[in-house]
């Protein structure tokens, strides 16, 4: 446990903005998921695909993930979803 009060204050912070990462992580592997699960039913939906875009760069935008770990993913999830709609087609 914390031995002084700003440590105490920097812990309950801490705490705070692990909760707040942590929703912001879910939403975007959620939408992520959501996107992956169309494109293996057979019709991708380029809506889907935008908003997982959207929340992988909020997630960067704000620190929670690494610029380059939300470049990989939406570049990896673009060349699926490309795949897909060729596969379609």
């Amino acid at each position: 446990m914390a031995n002084t009060k700003s440590a105490e204050k920097r812990w309950r912070q801490s705490l705070k903005r692990r909760l707040r990462n942590r929703a912001a992580v879910s939403t975007a592997r959620t939408y992520v998921r959501d996107t992956l699960r169309t494109m293996r039913a057979g019709s991708p939906d380029p809506e889907k695909l935008k908003l997982a875009i959207i929340a992988l760069d909020k997630a960067a935008e704000k620190g929670i993930i690494h610029k380059n770990n939300a470049a990989r993913r939406k570049s990896r999830l673009m060349s699926q979803f490309a795949a897909a709609q060729a596969a379609t087609k």
